[in-house]
């Protein structure tokens, strides 16, 4: 493991199709601006004040993140126009990269396609639709790389906007007896067997990685099933192949979800008094670049 207190990376997985937050909920209305957006699958523009990836990018600067590569989808999306626009607003304090996923076939393809942007840096990974907070982040930064967070479970379910029917079904962190990373267990039978020092973690998809992930990702086959190249699984080839030893940071915080429609208002409720402070341009503009491309 190497130690490294100055990372400054973060690469943010935004090529998904958002097709959850696509699907009508019964009982569930939304205002025209949310509708379109979430009718789009644009998660992280949805505003929660402001857009709901604004927060995240606010948690990551607070821990001292400047450098983020956004991995999108080809051509200029409403997601590309946005950040792209937030980039040169605020390029004296922070740098925005976009790195494209030509097809969405998975979340190791998604990491691949940043791996000039990321070079030889060791770098955070995070999903686009969670937020996590500036202590979590510092929490994994000051980690030897490579690493991830291993949140606890019960912690999720009393701070999270999360329903405990939903955490429960998250993959599951098997850790050996220095506290590293044996296994990513996907929806095992018996979550509780894989409790160490009795408290069971699970995967939020925080990672800190070193440049090695990429040949793992190389290396892997598509699941069998949803026939994508999926990042846990290149973990654990680095892990059983290549001899990699991933730190699990335990940690306690909440994170917040906005997976699909019913989690909007809990997301903005959370949010509510957190306070965004860099620039950006109105989300009218964002709005409008949909209209066009409806019409167009």
């Amino acid at each position: 493991m190497n130690r490294q207190t100055d990372i400054k990376k973060v690469m943010i997985l935004a090529r998904g199709l958002g097709t959850r937050m696509q699907k009508q909920v019964e009982g569930i209305k939304l205002d025209p601006a949310t509708s379109k957006l979430a009718n789009h699958g644009l998660k992280g523009l949805i505003l929660v004040g402001r857009p709901f990836l604004d927060h995240l990018l606010q948690s990551l600067l607070d821990a001292g993140i400047t450098d983020i590569c956004l991995i999108v989808a080809p051509g200029n999306s409403p997601i590309r126009n946005y950040y792209e626009a937030v980039a040169e607003q605020n390029k004296d304090n922070f740098k925005i990269t976009f790195a494209v996923q030509t097809d969405p076939l998975g979340t190791a393809d998604a990491v691949y396609a940043g791996r000039h942007w990321a070079g030889s840096d060791s770098f955070i990974v995070l999903n686009s639709d969670n937020y996590y907070t500036p202590s979590a982040l510092r929490q994994l930064i000051q980690a030897p790389a490579p690493a991830m967070v291993a949140f606890d479970r019960d912690a999720l379910i009393a701070k999270s906007n999360i329903p405990k029917e939903r955490i429960s079904k998250f993959a599951v962190i098997d850790l050996d007896q220095t506290g590293c990373v044996k296994r990513i267990v996907e929806k095992p039978e018996n979550p509780d067997e894989y409790a160490h020092d009795g408290k069971l973690y699970v995967s939020m998809n925080c990672f800190l990685l070193t440049q090695e992930i990429f040949k793992a990702c190389e290396s892997i086959e598509p699941h069998p099933i949803r026939k994508e190249y999926e990042l846990p699984t290149a973990i654990q080839y680095s892990i059983d192949q290549m001899g990699l030893s991933y730190k699990a940071v335990k940690c306690d915080e909440p994170v917040l979800d906005l997976t699909g429609r019913t989690d909007i208002e809990r997301v903005r409720e959370y949010l509510s008094d957190h306070r965004v402070t860099f620039a950006a341009p109105d989300t009218s503009v964002v709005l409008n670049k949909i209209d066009e491309e409806q019409t167009g």
